[in-house]
């Protein structure tokens, strides 16, 4: 048997060497670099387009968690961001071109792998996995619409802006990491009162991109431009991506009134990305009001933030529990177009996809991830009939049976139980 898989992204890519690695053939259409996207800059798999940081490595959070799960099932992406990672204190950041590269190279690598670069624009006869991702062509889009009966939904999604790490003036900015003192993985750019209070008036009245040519301004809640966020009070930002708790100058002793923390993007430092400073301000107005942050006053932009619509199906009403179309189950949906919000909460979903998959081959039936893992949880998320479902990451509050005053039982549980269940489902095969 050939899968058909569309789309080399973190869940397609994953769910190639999760079959790949089992025997099974695989053809990878990818539209990169022939076409591109409004987020994507190359032609490589796996690229990271809205931060390079994949959350907490701490198993107390569920992002931690999930990457742990996904660890003992042998997932490619997690085992590569591992390898490619640099400084980010309590959270797996990785090198971008590093990271895609080696994903890259290992796809390449995997006998039984076939790759075509081209576009997709209908889904075509056999066994295929939709891994487009939240980018997914117009052209696709229609034709999945006519497939499930359904039509998309929609969100705005924005990136942050990186700027020359040579360009900002070290003696505004100070090395460490939240709570963290002897940390150098985060660069902080501190502010006063009254520059965090300059700087909020022209966040707030500074020119945004032209959005009529959309439909609507429904952002996801997890990744709120800054300037949407600053609107909901002159605090929010002081106690949000610009929160200074747990941060102190140690050459000062000082905790500044706010701060912009930068993250690299690459081991040496020549890049940096914005943490949380994800906008839709128009590339000039980007330059005027970042710069009137004082250590960013003469910094050179790599990249500006941008704003793009994100797509993903009503998947309640459209998948059954492993992942493929109710009305054709030859079809398997992977990746954040299923509805869930995030790098790793992707990847989980290709790996299951893929798992999904072979089961079908093999005429058995699909044994979904118990419902007290961070995987289990996921699944259950988007399969489970809900009224208004929107894209949600992982949080503790989906797994099964979860208890806050119990939370290392529970991590414990998931860890045993997604452990079962990979010897439960390699005995399929």
């Amino acid at each position: 048997m050939e899968v058909k898989v569309i789309g080399a992204g973190l869940a397609g890519t994953e769910a190639v060497y999760q079959l790949a690695k089992r025997g099974i053939d695989v053809t990878l259409y990818e539209m990169r670099p022939l076409r591109t996207t409004p987020a994507h800059k190359t032609g490589d798999f796996a690229e990271l387009v809205c931060s390079n940081s994949l959350k907490s490595k701490e198993l107390t959070n569920a992002h931690g968690l999930l990457k742990e799960e996904l660890r003992l099932l042998d997932s490619l992406i997690i085992k590569t961001a591992d390898r490619a990672a640099i400084p980010g204190g309590k959270a797996l950041v990785v090198d971008r071109t590093e990271f895609s590269a080696q994903v890259t190279e290992a796809i390449l690598s995997e006998k039984g792998v076939r790759v075509v670069r081209e576009e997709v624009d209908r889904i075509s006869d056999g066994v295929n996995i939709i891994a487009t991702g939240p980018l997914t062509s117009e052209a696709l889009s229609g034709n999945i619409a006519t497939l499930t009966g359904e039509e998309h939904l929609h969100f705005f999604d924005a990136i942050s802006p990186i700027v020359d790490g040579a360009s900002v003036d070290m003696e505004e900015a100070f090395f460490g990491a939240r709570y963290m003192s002897d940390a150098d993985d985060y660069l902080n750019c501190p502010l006063t009162k009254a520059e965090y209070d300059r700087f909020y008036d022209e966040l707030v009245a500074a020119r945004r991109v032209d959005l009529r040519a959309f439909e609507d301004t429904h952002y996801f809640e997890g990744c709120l431009p800054i300037e949407v966020m600053a609107e909901r009070g002159r605090q929010t930002l002081a106690y949000g991506p610009m929160k200074p708790v747990g941060i102190v100058n140690q050459d000062t002793g000082e905790q500044p009134y706010a701060v912009v923390q930068l993250r690299r993007e690459d081991y040496a430092g020549q890049m940096y990305n914005l943490v949380g400073f994800q906008t839709k301000l128009t590339y000039p107005e980007q330059e005027r009001v970042l710069r009137m942050i004082p250590a960013l006053k003469d910094a050179v932009f790599l990249r500006y933030g941008s704003i793009h619509r994100n797509s993903f199906i009503n998947a309640p009403a459209v998948l059954a529990p492993g992942l493929q179309v109710k009305k054709n189950p030859s079809v398997f949906f992977a990746g954040q177009i299923t509805g869930v919000e995030g790098y790793v909460e992707s990847t989980a979903m290709g790996l299951v996809a893929a798992v999904a998959v072979l089961c079908f081959a093999k005429g058995k039936p699909f044994i979904p991830p118990p419902p007290n893992t961070s995987v289990g949880a996921l699944v259950a998320y988007v399969t489970t009939p809900r009224k208004d479902f929107q894209p949600m990451n992982i949080n503790f509050g989906l797994l099964a049976n979860y208890s806050k005053k119990r939370k290392e039982v529970v991590v414990r549980n998931a860890l045993s139980s997604i452990a079962a269940w990979k010897e439960e489902i390699e005995q399929l095969w």
